[in-house]
């Protein structure tokens, strides 16, 4: 278990926990856009993809820009 009064004291651990934490809501939003797409235009294999690989939000943003079957765009 991690000790958190040791990341909060240590200027780096807080700067890479603050980046982790931006990253995740990143690839959370991104993912979360182009899963309801994927259901939406009932596209199973690009849905699993999504949901199994973490790319920090680059495959999701080429679904929804590049490979997503009728409209573009958000």
């Amino acid at each position: 278990m991690v000790d958190m009064s040791v990341l909060a004291t240590d200027t780096q651990s807080g700067g890479f926990l603050a980046l982790i934490i931006v990253l995740a809501l990143w690839e959370l939003i991104w993912k979360g856009i182009a899963l309801w797409k994927a259901a939406k235009n009932e596209q199973k294999y690009w849905f699993i993809a999504m949901l199994i690989i973490n790319s920090i939000g680059i495959l999701p943003i080429l679904y929804i820009f590049v490979f997503q079957k009728g409209k573009k765009g958000i």
